[in-house]
């Protein structure tokens, strides 16, 4: 806020502005406010997790640290211990980025993977696991901005996964779905500890029963009370290593000894009188930045409209198109991150969009699994937050006895030696998760965030578009009717969308799909502070969102 003049006056009332083409009048939803505090996640159990440290005098670090460890139990279809994570942290003045991503093992290479037989990177399976990152995130900014013990942060995840917790709608509707596919595709004895672990029955919980994870719990103890060193240098660590190493895996003790959290100079990008931030490389960030910069030399009307819709789909193709090619680990990367949001950069991609749909260079396209949560205080402190195992559970490998369930988030490198993102040893991927922030004249507004693979920093533009030029509050900003470009000229519309914009896109030359659900659209988060310290926060609407307040 603080300048996000999203409430107007209009015949002596105060009322919030939305856009009637997106918010017809009875699906609004008003956003939240507070003075003290705010919690906004994709899961009611988290986001009281974080409530509860605010309360015990903790900050919005601690918040978001006991929101995202809870996550891990509460929500673990979309992310675990096993993960990775990034942050943007908005404390002491100034704004720090925290990569908590994973390289390869060092013993993994392309060379290696065809002569075992590999024609592509698998999702399943040791092949995909890079090192987890997340614990160490946690640790890092526990450390350097927390105020309570992490014993204490982590004590509502401990928690919940040792007493358990009641499964709600939409995370038993996703555990029902990922059962049907692992179920299917999980077939080798390595994958026994995934079904013993979130399968205890034979089949996926059903909503409304009670979870316990006794694994999960002792493996986030053992995260709380060594600041995350028995992960990557103590007993966990042990039983990572035995596990690959009993199943012809890679990843080894040595590559999770020499692993760290890295904190990284955020980057950013003006857009009218804001300035958005999202993590450097290897986070694809940068594609949400180069589609606004893109956008930023276009006049918007006041209210949206057909140009609007189309300029923004261009916009991402074009960003995607360059982001695909060259993004990967910023020490590998082979073009300056400068230049590719450059206004030089933008102002040719710009001339490219046209009256009708273009067609962009071939990209790849894949479902996500992640979450996203956004915090703040009242000392001033904000954090916005995102953890992800990728692709729902992600490798379907669970390290026995411990609950951590590895990510695989290498199949997201490029199985050719030639290209920008190639898998090499050591290296980081291409990332999809990514935090956002808002700042004016470098004064700190607040986190947004929209989760969900390669539809993030399309939602990111649409959220970022909706705040800003459209003037909606935090919630309508969420519950706008998303678009999702998948690749070519295709592109997804929710079935909210106002039919003279599907018609008008399908004139232009757009292969429009409009989809029954709404579950390809990314679930956000979003929480702004004016310059009387009010916060103003929304939550996602397609998912089992909360936000809670004090």
């Amino acid at each position: 806020m603080s300048g996000l003049r999203f409430l107007l006056r209009e015949r002596g009332e105060e009322r919030l502005k939305f856009n009637a083409l997106d918010c017809p009048y009875s699906s609004i939803r008003y956003p939240a406010y507070a003075k003290l505090g705010m919690v906004a996640t994709s899961n009611s159990l988290a986001a009281g997790a974080g409530m509860e440290m605010l309360k015990k005098g903790g900050n919005a670090i601690d918040a978001a640290i006991a929101a995202a460890s809870c996550l891990t139990v509460c929500e673990p279809t979309s992310n675990g211990i096993g993960g990775d994570a990034f942050a943007l942290v908005a404390a002491k003045g100034g704004l720090y980025g925290l990569n908590a991503s994973g390289p390869a093992p060092r013993g993994l290479s392309i060379s290696k993977l065809k002569k075992q037989g590999y024609q592509k990177i698998p999702r399943f399976g040791f092949v995909p696991v890079t090192v987890p990152g997340a614990p160490a995130g946690w640790a890092a900014m526990s450390e350097r901005f927390g105020k309570l013990p992490l014993e204490q942060v982590l004590a509502p995840a401990i928690r919940y996964a040792r007493e358990g917790f009641p499964l709600s709608v939409i995370l038993g509707q996703n555990w029902k779905r990922a059962f049907t596919v692992y179920q299917k595709q999980l077939k080798g004895e390595e994958y026994r500890p995934w079904f013993e672990t979130f399968a205890p029955q034979g089949r996926a919980p059903r909503i409304g029963e009670m979870i316990t994870f006794p694994h999960h719990a002792k493996t986030l103890e053992l995260i709380a009370e060594t600041k995350a060193e028995a992960f990557y240098r103590g007993e966990i660590a042990g039983q990572i290593d035995a596990f690959s190493r009993k199943y012809g895996g890679y990843i080894r003790r040595e590559d999770l000894e020499s692993y760290q959290a890295e904190w990284v100079q955020p980057i950013s990008v003006p857009y009218g009188e804001y300035e958005v931030w999202e993590i450097p490389p290897n986070g694809q960030g940068i594609v949400a930045l180069m589609a606004l910069n893109i956008l930023g030399g276009f006049e918007f009307p006041e209210q949206k409209s057909l140009s609007v819709y189309h300029r923004q789909i261009e916009a991402i193709k074009l960003a995607f198109e360059d982001a695909q090619r060259y993004v990967t680990d910023a020490a590998k990367m082979k073009i300056k991150v400068e230049d590719l949001l450059s206004s030089a950069w933008a102002e040719e991609k710009r001339k490219r969009i046209g009256s009708t749909a273009l067609l962009p260079l071939p990209s790849q396209e894949q479902e996500g699994g992640t979450v996203y949560l956004a915090a703040a205080d009242s000392e001033g402190n904000m954090v916005s937050f995102i953890q992800s195992n990728y692709m729902g559970f992600g490798s379907g490998l669970v390290v026995p006895q411990t609950g951590i369930a590895l990510h695989n988030r290498g199949h997201n490198f490029s199985f050719d030696p030639l290209h920008h993102n190639a898998l090499e040893p050591g290296k980081k991927s291409y990332h999809t998760i990514i935090p956002g922030f808002l700042t004016k004249g470098g004064k700190p507004l607040g986190p947004f965030g929209v989760m969900g693979g390669f539809m993030q920093p399309q939602g990111h533009v649409q959220v970022v578009t909706n705040l800003v030029d459209f003037k909606h509050n935090p919630q309508a900003a969420l519950d706008a009717p998303r678009w999702q470009w998948k690749k070519g000229r295709e592109v997804d519309l929710e079935k909210t969308m106002p039919s003279q914009i599907v018609r008008g896109l399908k004139e232009m030359g757009h292969k429009i799909t409009v989809t029954e659900d709404n579950t390809g659209y990314g679930r956000g988060q979003i929480i702004l502070r004016d310059e009387k310290g009010v916060l103003a926060g929304g939550s996602e609407t397609r998912v089992d969102g909360a936000i809670l307040t004090w």
